[in-house]
């Protein structure tokens, strides 16, 4: 191997691997926050982290998360892509969305209708007799 003139080694020109990101389960995270809770005496949490190879703001992170209530939710929900839906799931949503675009126009219009009923009220024209116009 070749050496510098300060007498170093030349850098390595392979590129390391990058290591992967590390992931805690809720079961996990309740453990080490139940163990830190435990510790009573200066350094112990400290020696606790070292242990793991956590960092302090793991600990605050997930106490956030105890707190919010999202490490009892965790445990139950499923990370990654949604299952694909079927030909009849798909049609039932489509449906759904479409009553519920119905529903809002029905409001809509009875509402314009009861503005329609307070209006003839207050100029005091009878709607019977305006629609009554139209018929034979």
């Amino acid at each position: 191997m070749e050496m510098l003139a300060n007498g170093s080694k030349p850098a390595d020109p392979e590129v390391v691997e990058r290591a992967a990101r590390r992931r805690f389960t809720p079961q996990y995270k309740l453990k080490i926050l139940r163990e830190a809770e435990r510790c009573s005496t200066p350094g112990e949490i400290g020696a606790l982290l070292r242990r793991e190879g956590l960092y302090s703001s793991n600990l605050s992170a997930w106490r956030k998360q105890r707190e919010a209530g999202a490490l009892a939710s965790m445990s139950t929900t499923k990370r990654g892509r949604r299952a694909k839906l079927s030909a009849q799931d798909k049609e039932l949503e489509r449906l759904r969305r479409d009553n519920e675009r119905l529903r809002q126009k029905l409001t809509q219009a009875e509402k314009i209708i009861e503005v329609q009923k307070k209006l003839s009220e207050v100029l005091g024209v009878s709607l019977d007799t305006a629609e009554g116009g139209n018929r034979k």
